[in-house]
């Protein structure tokens, strides 16, 4: 059926909608001029859950894959023991390297190698280097022996040992020279001193130097010892006319200390010095071959044989005290006396000074004589007759006409008087 249009619209009719139906709305909901306001949107429309797609089993399921391994790695074996060093290509090469005893290092060297080949060792390239340091050093060796220079080293070496001051030790002061001490005294220890001419002032001179022997260190005791009883001894070889040694001297010497004599110091240096504390010595004391004539030289020799033998005079002062040594003392004095003669005979002697040497000779001869007596006596009554006769045919008054004559010293000093025996004897 047809519906009759509107009479207002002139077109078709709606149909009537339900009472209980929404009225038809613009998509913009219920809005004046039917559009919301502006910066307000609508909201999007509810649209409802979509179901997942049906599970399709006929699809193929994915290739399995496995969980991922760590890479194997081979344990590793601890790493071989390397062979040890061979000692002798050490001892090639630091002998080597220094220079030390080329020849030894060489051969050392050599060995070495055998030695590597046997046993594995190693230390080839050192011991190697050794030979080859060390063929260079015998070739310098031979070159400085043919030129000398070898020796200049040695010496050089040996002259710095004997200069250890800084360890206290001697230092190099030969005999005949004269010094001033950088120290207030010439005693305690010495580090240096200053070399000077003996003819002006000076506070020593050195008589004699001698060495030590031994590896150990003795002691200072020992050192000492041994020091005064060589330097008294030797000074007689320097000074031998006792007669000119003044009476304010004494003797010194410096010895090696523990320190310098781990360096190699063995030397034992003997001098003169002043015996008053601040004294100094004027000229050289030296009166021996070097500054004395034959004759003066040939009766000396012969004069002081007699001091050993005085002063090997018994430690008791008195003849009743100990009448056997005093014996044994006058029969030194006798051989001593008959020596003296027999040196003073075997000299053929200047005219100006044979009268002198006769006249000295016929006291000697008769001095002998009782000193022989003496050495033989039975008591001690015996004995001082024939030693006061002795003593007194041994007056200085002879041995100053032969001095005089021989152009030797004639003022007799009391160290002269104790060396000589002249006028001097056992207290009795």
């Amino acid at each position: 059926m047809d519906i009759p249009p509107s009479p207002r619209t002139g077109g078709p009719q709606q149909p009537p909608q339900s009472p209980y139906a929404p009225p038809a709305q613009s998509p913009y909901g219920a809005y004046e001029g039917g559009r919301p306001p502006a910066g307000d949107q609508p909201p999007a429309p509810y649209q409802p859950p979509q179901p997942p797609p049906p599970y399709d089993l006929r699809q193929p399921l994915p290739p399995y894959q496995p969980w991922p391994q760590p890479p194997y790695y081979p344990p590793v074996p601890p790493p071989a023991a390397q062979p040890p060093v061979n000692g002798l290509a050490i001892a090639a090469l630091v002998l080597g390297i220094l220079c030390f005893l080329p020849a030894v290092g060489l051969v050392l060297g050599f060995v070495a190698l055998g030695q590597i080949r046997k046993k594995g060792e190693r230390g080839k390239g050192m011991a190697v280097a050794g030979i080859s340091l060390s063929s260079l050093g015998v070739v310098l060796l031979a070159l400085s022996l043919v030129t000398g220079a070898a020796s200049d080293f040695v010496d050089g070496f040996r002259d710095a040992a004997r200069e250890a001051g800084e360890n206290g030790g001697t230092f190099s002061v030969d005999k005949g020279q004269c010094f001033d001490s950088l120290g207030d005294s010439l005693e305690g220890v010495a580090y240096d001193v200053d070399k000077v001419p003996c003819s002006g002032g000076h506070d020593g001179e050195v008589f004699a130097t001698f060495r030590m022997t031994g590896g150990t260190y003795p002691g200072d005791s020992r050192i000492t010892e041994v020091a005064d009883e060589k330097c008294y001894t030797l000074q007689e070889s320097y000074v031998m006319d006792t007669w000119a040694m003044p009476d304010d001297i004494d003797v010194y010497y410096f010895t090696p200390t523990r320190d310098s004599w781990q360096l190699g110091d063995r030397e034992i240096t003997c001098f003169f010095g002043s015996a008053d504390e601040g004294g100094t010595l004027k000229g050289s004391l030296r009166r021996d071959e070097t500054t004395l004539d034959d004759d003066q030289v040939a009766y000396l020799k012969a004069a002081n044989v007699l001091d050993d033998a005085y002063a090997s005079a018994p430690d008791e002062e008195y003849v009743e005290d100990d009448l056997p040594g005093h014996k044994r003392w006058a029969g030194r004095v006798s051989s001593a006396l008959a020596d003296e003669a027999r040196g003073l005979r075997s000299h053929v002697w200047p005219a100006t000074a044979q009268k002198q040497v006769a006249a000295l000779l016929r006291d000697i001869e008769a001095a002998r004589r009782h000193w022989a007596l003496a050495a033989r006596a039975s008591d001690a009554d015996a004995f001082y007759e024939h030693y006061e006769a002795g003593d007194k045919l041994l007056g200085p008054e002879k041995a100053i006409a032969v001095r005089k004559a021989l152009g030797l010293d004639t003022t007799l000093s009391d160290e002269g008087a104790r060396d000589s025996g002249t006028g001097t004897g056992t207290e009795v």
